[in-house]
């Protein structure tokens, strides 16, 4: 039986001899999980936690996102008083004014008003002085996958519904980024299709028209589960998207805003079977939270950040954020803890890191939503 390590070393190298892009410098190993720095001067709030009896039987939680907006630190996640996946799911979240430290009372984006829709988890977008979520949903048990979009209404509290607004399975997992060209890529992945990542590109600022870019994958790839995240520098775009069962990153680039893409393929760094999120820091750092270690194979745990050097494209350095077992607090503590789904936004110095919890608990994504502030000069790298 083939071990986890030594299939990964056989999938990098593979890719290095096919010309698959680069994620980690090959100068460099991977290190291994128990090697890793921890994060210096982070911070760990709970933005919700998991308490069934107290909120009306609602067990199911995933996909955290995070806004600064206005000044209130804006969280969402997809909540069903049923199983994952269900008619039941509602796009809900609540407002910290103080950073994480505390929120207030649970709001709803949607709860799906039309016969067997289902709302859950999406992303966030301040522009312009107003808030935008967008939100994927669908029908009976995941099928007819659509982005439906809403704008707060601030003197409300509620959310106007701007409509279905991506379709073709879409389901997004990062914030719009804005692109060289002027208009906004929006990472996700088709659901359906064999489940390929995905991009949709907007129409300048038109957020209620997106055109949706399924991108191709090597032939070599079986099974995945696309769920992406992008990297923007003008009109290039790297796309980093989860395998599936394999514990490696996918990676694919594009030349002309989104609009075609190299085929997706395995990369040489490894990642965790989880959905991934990146960006660039203000310090010109690019990032990739994930959990990102050269022995952890598919365990969601611990919660790690891959950096650059500043202006550079590949990552150098791995430090924790945290592992499974967080005695100190607070949130939840357990030796089989899943740290997932990570969703990330820079303030003041600091990138707001929102992640799910399942705190050891036996279920499809019985989870808390957690939040760990780092310092972005706590990330360098020499």
């Amino acid at each position: 039986m083939i071990t986890r390590r030594a299939w990964f070393g056989t999938v990098a190298a593979a890719a290095w001899a096919n010309g698959g892009a680069d994620l980690w410098d090959p100068s460099l190993p991977v290190p291994k999980a128990a090697g890793l720095e921890t994060v210096a001067g982070a911070r760990f709030f709970v933005l919700k936690p998991h308490e069934p009896a107290r909120d009306g039987g609602y067990g199911f939680l995933h996909g955290v996102a995070l806004c600064w907006h206005k000044g209130k630190l804006y969280t969402s996640f997809g909540h069903n008083r049923g199983k994952e996946n269900t008619t039941g799911e509602e796009a809900r979240g609540r407002i910290s004014t103080d950073g994480g430290r505390t929120a207030g009372d649970v709001f709803t984006i949607d709860a799906g008003d039309e016969p067997d829709l289902a709302v859950s988890h999406g992303s966030f977008l301040s522009h312009r002085g107003r808030l935008w979520a967008f939100q994927g949903a669908f029908h009976g048990s995941r099928t007819r996958v659509h982005t439906r979009a809403y704008v707060l209404d601030e003197k409300t509290g509620h959310w106007r519904k701007m409509g279905t607004v991506v379709r073709d399975g879409f389901w997004p997992m990062q914030q719009p980024v804005r692109m060289g060209d002027g208009n906004w890529i929006m990472a996700g992945f088709r659901v359906g299709e064999g489940e390929p990542a995905s991009v949709a590109i907007s129409r300048g600022s038109d957020f209620t028209r997106w055109d949706h870019v399924a991108i191709p994958r090597d032939p070599g790839i079986g099974k995945m589960w696309g769920e992406s995240t992008v990297i923007v520098e003008g009109r290039r775009v790297w796309n980093i998207a989860r395998y599936g069962g394999e514990p490696v990153a996918l990676v694919s680039s594009s030349e002309d805003a989104g609009r075609t893409w190299t085929a997706m393929r395995p990369s040489n760094l490894p990642m965790a079977g989880s959905k991934p999120y990146a960006g660039v820091l203000s310090s010109g750092q690019r990032y990739l939270i994930c959990t990102t270690a050269a022995d952890t194979g598919n365990r969601r745990a611990p919660l790690t950040i891959a950096v650059s050097r500043p202006g550079e494209r590949l990552f150098r350095r791995v430090f924790r954020i945290r592992g499974g077992e967080f005695p100190e607090g607070p949130g939840d503590s357990h030796p089989r803890a899943s740290l997932s789904y990570p969703y990330a936004v820079e303030y003041r110095g600091n990138l707001y890191t929102g992640y799910s919890n399942n705190g050891g608990r036996v279920g499809m994504n019985i989870n808390s939503a957690e939040l760990a502030v780092l310092p972005v000069t706590s990330l360098k790298v020499e």
